[in-house]
């Protein structure tokens, strides 16, 4: 089927942003689900002491990383196909990942202290139970990313471990003997840097808002082209 220019544009578009979301989703539904079902975490979804942290924060993380993985598909499939059921479904699914993503931003921003206690609980849980367990992947992959994001390594008073250290952002061999406990800078992370964390929710709110458009023009692309008749028929033989 024929589009115009701008509705081609918007196709292409609507194309990238979802495959975007898509390895984002993939992502996190993986991380998600190989910390949920790892030998060595499985066991903390079957008590509610003291790892409520990590259970809600892998649960979130499986959680956002379908609904991203399953926006992407729809989109996708209403893109290339020029479907507009398919554009509908992903822009009312993408409307509602809107809300509640602006939402998540507000009240991260408004309870900065408790965000930054409840994400430093659930990274002194994982770390804790990394070193108990001589070490996890999928463990080790999430104190990477906690250590190269916020620059930091380990917790206060605690002597890091060989298999700890390689987790740690890479330095020389002083310079490692600076790096600061996690918890502490997470907290201050998510106090002091609260508006940026709000930034980063609206931005990606504003990403879906652009995905949302494009959809729509795209759908209104497609309806235009079926409505439209054939250019032979302003013909007359």
């Amino acid at each position: 089927m024929g589009l115009d220019g701008c509705g081609y544009c918007c196709k292409i578009i609507l194309i990238i942003i979802n495959i975007i979301f898509g390895i984002a989703g993939f992502l996190m539904l993986a991380l998600g689900l190989w910390l949920r079902f790892s030998s060595q975490t499985r066991g903390f979804f079957e008590i509610d002491l003291n790892t409520q942290q990590f259970v809600i924060g892998v649960t979130l993380l499986m959680v956002i990383g379908a609904l991203l993985l399953l926006v992407a598909l729809l989109g996708d499939c209403g893109a290339c196909s020029e479907s507009r059921p398919a554009l509908g479904v992903f822009t009312g699914l993408l409307v509602v990942m809107i809300v509640l993503e602006v939402t998540a931003g507000v009240l991260a921003f408004l309870n900065s202290k408790e965000v930054g206690k409840q994400m430093s609980g659930f990274y002194s849980t994982v770390y804790l139970q990394y070193v108990n367990k001589n070490g996890d992947a999928s463990m080790a992959i999430t104190l990477k990313i906690f250590h190269n994001a916020m620059g930091c390594c380990g917790v206060a008073g605690g002597v890091l471990e060989p298999f700890v250290q390689e987790t740690c952002p890479e330095a020389s061999f002083f310079k490692k003997f600076g790096i600061p406990p996690c918890p502490p800078v997470i907290e201050s992370f998510f106090q002091d840097k609260a508006p940026l964390v709000m930034g980063w929710f609206l931005g990606i709110a504003a990403l879906m808002v652009c995905a949302v458009v494009c959809s729509s023009v795209l759908a209104s692309a497609i309806k235009k082209g079926r409505d439209s008749p054939p250019s032979y028929s302003n013909y007359v033989y």
